[in-house]
């Protein structure tokens, strides 16, 4: 049984989410706590197999214990509770940053928080959180990593230029993923001659601040693909939240398309579809990444579209994951033509779809 301990200000929510997870037999609460001073106090003089953390709370909030965290090198798994609101969405992207491993959001009444959507959220995130390595405590990508990593793309780079073909890269990745895609992305150059699309696992809202902060942190362009979005070599499309992603061709075009079906491996939007999509698309070769996550999503996706096109698989090696699933099951069905060390997942891309 894992020992949680739980940090919200609030009684009630303390109260739901301490029985949500004393429902589960996998879980114990060992310990409250009401604030980041009292959370910390905690820290430091027991262990714990993850906590749930609030962000905004009284004496010391979520991130600020985050960071004292880090600055006395105390690792412990640590889940949010986030809200969905725009500033929400920079605040768990910063508890990211700082070391957290993954979020739920809470949701805007007590009632919805009994819920069992709510509730099988939760307890699937936690699960995720207490099975991931302990977090490391490091920027993803300082100025200095970009500086020494541009000389690597120009290296790259120029035996890239001889790439030829028309091709495209579809990524896949959920828990630890917002972190590790920092170390990918703005490693990518501006003339890559592919588009790159990613399915991460994330809700609604949340999708758009992931875009905006890589697109700050990167030379090449990144967006959050917008319904109808004509796909363009040298840039990066972040599926929206809460939808699943699709590539259609017309016109001799490829442009992105929403669809609203339920859930599938648990999550939405789901890669599956996006390699599905591909199929009968007319590119020479579509280049699939599958980055740290829990669960399996992208190898049934992916298996399938093995059948049709011509594919160049690369699946980030297991010591680099937050959480080894969705690799390990590339590598365990046979698809991984390559598995390699996160901060060299950027130049095996440039080096299979080549520069302008």
């Amino acid at each position: 049984m894992k020992n949680i301990l739980v940090v919200d200000d609030s009684a009630l929510m303390r109260r739901v989410i301490c029985d949500i997870i004393d429902s589960d037999e996998r879980f114990h609460v060992q310990e409250r706590a009401t604030n980041g001073l009292e959370a910390l106090e905690l820290l430091s003089k027991n262990t714990y197999d993850a906590v749930l953390l609030d962000v905004n709370m009284p004496r010391m909030n979520g991130l600020e214990l985050l960071k004292e965290l880090q600055k006395r090198k105390i690792a412990v798994r640590i889940m949010m509770v986030s809200t969905d609101t725009s500033e929400g969405a920079k605040t768990t992207l910063d508890a990211l940053e700082l070391g957290a491993l993954d979020f739920v959001q809470k949701p805007g009444s007590a009632m919805d928080c009994r819920s069992d959507e709510f509730k099988e959220k939760l307890l699937t995130t936690l699960s995720a959180v207490v099975n991931s390595r302990m977090p490391v405590f490091e920027k993803s990508f300082t100025r200095e990593k970009f500086e020494t990593s541009r000389k690597v793309v120009e290296l790259v780079s120029r035996k890239a230029s001889a790439v030829t073909g028309s091709k495209i890269v579809a990524l896949a990745s959920s828990t630890g993923g917002p972190k590790a895609l920092q170390s990918v992305v703005p490693r990518l150059p501006a003339n890559l001659k592919a588009p790159v699309v990613i399915v991460q696992h994330m809700p609604p809202g949340f999708t758009a601040s992931l875009a905006e902060r890589l697109n700050s942190l990167s030379e090449i362009h990144v967006k959050e693909a917008a319904e109808g979005d004509v796909l363009q070599a040298g840039w990066v499309y972040i599926a929206m939240g809460g939808k699943h992603l699709n590539i259609v061709s017309s016109g001799g075009k490829y442009s992105i398309h929403y669809s609203d079906e339920p859930s599938r491996e648990g999550v939405k939007p789901c890669a599956n579809y996006m390699y599905e999509s591909l199929e009968n698309s007319q590119y020479d070769q579509v280049v699939c990444v599958v980055m740290t996550g829990m669960g399996a999503d992208g190898t049934k996706g992916i298996l399938s579209l093995k059948r049709k096109k011509k594919l160049y698989v690369i699946a980030q090696e297991a010591s680099t994951c937050a959480v080894y699933g969705m690799p390990k099951s590339i590598v365990n069905a046979n698809l991984a033509d390559q598995v390699v060390p996160l901060d060299q997942i950027a130049q095996e891309i440039i080096m299979n779809v080549g520069v302008n």
